[in-house]
């Protein structure tokens, strides 16, 4: 798996791109999540998530992604599970403090942001404090219906 993360931050750009395609597509059929509902469809896109994110990001099923926002390093990796950039600990060498072997989340988050189109701004955007409750649900759904959202609301004030 760490292997995996690393090579994930190293191709950040190609795979920050998959990543809102796929967003674009499961926006485009959220009718028919909708339709069906979100609640019944959670369990199972948790699954699918967690298994692609797992393997490519180590991800650690948060419920609230932020893959794009960190140069698609998971934040949740860091030993301290800090969400907005380092502790201050990281070694010389770009090491954990906890864990010397492993490279600092936040040192390969910032070189996976210099792959994406305007990574390092959406690197400096705080993230809201971790809500325990979204653990193990789908930040897939949560992001189609926030977009809708989103687009709604704009589509009002128009």
């Amino acid at each position: 798996m760490y292997r995996a993360r690393l090579w994930s931050t190293r191709n950040a750009g190609f795979l920050n791109g998959l990543y809102r395609l796929w967003e674009t597509l499961l926006t485009a059929i959220n009718p028919l999540m909708t339709l069906i509902g979100h609640d019944k469809l959670d369990k199972g896109v948790t699954a699918i998530e967690g298994a692609v994110k797992g393997f490519l990001f180590d991800s650690q099923s948060c419920g609230q992604c932020t893959l794009g926002y960190t140069g698609m390093a998971c934040p949740m990796n860091c030993p301290k599970s800090l969400r907005n950039g380092p502790c201050g600990g990281v070694r010389a060498d770009g090491t954990c403090e906890i864990d010397p072997d492993m490279v600092c989340v936040w040192v390969s988050a910032w070189e996976g942001s210099q792959h994406i189109r305007d990574g390092v701004q959406a690197i400096q955007v705080i993230q809201a404090p971790l809500d325990s409750r979204l653990s193990n649900t789908s930040s897939w759904l949560r992001a189609v219906r926030e977009r809708k959202l989103v687009r709604d609301a704009i589509r009002h004030d128009l």
